[in-house]
């Protein structure tokens, strides 16, 4: 009797995690912004679709990851722990050194929730400013049909500058 692999199940689809990748790098074109790295993780963290525009700086990577990871691992959008933790950098430290590193409290890393309130996963980008890297993965995420965490921007998402 031949053996059978038994498939894993990821809480997001690499058709869904493409979608979003498409969209957050079609959004960098439409508002003329700096080249992205945008990866989108599963609900545990492992990296389902990525993608470096050509010309984005090769830490982009990195701080992709790292803005994702903490989203998920923390369960809010990057944004929300920056704000939160402003005042706690030893806090801030042992969360990065806990995470191996992967631990980046700036805007770029959303999560992305279901119809029924579950993070299903996260998106992290990072190229140009912070808060239009989290413009890109806000409506991107909205664009694939899941509730984007935060639900909107910024407000002055397009007065950074690098």
């Amino acid at each position: 009797m031949a053996e059978k692999l038994t498939a894993n199940h990821s809480s997001l689809t690499l058709a869904d995690a493409d979608q979003i990748i498409i969209e957050a790098l079609r959004l960098r074109l439409k508002h003329d912004m700096l080249p992205l790295a945008v990866v989108v993780l599963d609900s545990g963290g492992h990296v389902v679709s990525f993608k470096r525009e050509d010309g984005c700086g090769i830490l982009r990577h990195d701080i992709a990851i790292g803005k994702a990871w903490a989203s998920i691992g923390m369960g809010m959008p990057t944004r929300h722990i920056r704000d939160r933790l402003e005042d706690r950098p030893n806090f801030q430290a042992a969360l990065a050194a806990a995470s191996g590193g992967r631990f980046i409290p700036t805007p770029g890393g959303v999560l992305i929730v279901n119809q029924e309130g579950i993070a299903l996963g996260a998106v992290g980008i990072s190229g140009d400013a912070s808060d239009k890297d989290e413009y890109c993965a806000i409506e991107a995420v909205k664009y694939a049909g899941f509730i984007a965490e935060p639900p909107m921007p910024a407000h002055n998402w397009n007065d950074g500058r690098l």
